[in-house]
């Protein structure tokens, strides 16, 4: 990447940022210096609206560590998004596959991450 990460959730920053290759088009999360289908470098990055379709989901009942035992019980969702590439992230305990949803950002473990509900 030869310009300056755009900035997103995993420093911070209320974003999702996916990365989309000039030679072959392939997408790709997280971020890498090359395509991870034809080695091209440099991917363009590009920020994702938040939105997609729930694809997996597991609720967590038992805290892997101290940190997380105050949210148990959580979801942990695999989400589809609108652009076309597959992400992990927290969501509503609720949440079924196959529902559309729309990523806010929360805390969680005293880390900002992207938490998905149910679009309206």
């Amino acid at each position: 990447m030869s310009e300056q990460p755009m900035p997103d959730w995993t420093v911070g920053a209320e974003a999702i940022v996916y990365q989309c290759c000039a030679a072959c088009g392939n997408l790709q999360y997280f971020r890498r210096s090359f395509c991870c289908i034809c080695g091209a470098p440099d991917p363009v990055e590009k920020r994702a609206n938040g939105q997609g379709t729930i694809y997996a989901t597991s609720l967590v009942c038992r805290a892997a560590t101290a940190e997380t035992r105050a949210h148990v019980p959580y979801n942990i969702v695999l989400v589809d998004t609108e652009e076309g590439f597959r992400m992990m992230g927290h969501g509503s305990n609720d949440l079924c596959i196959g529902d559309k949803v729309k990523a806010r950002f929360a805390r969680f473990a005293d880390r900002l991450i992207p938490y998905f509900e149910r679009a309206v």
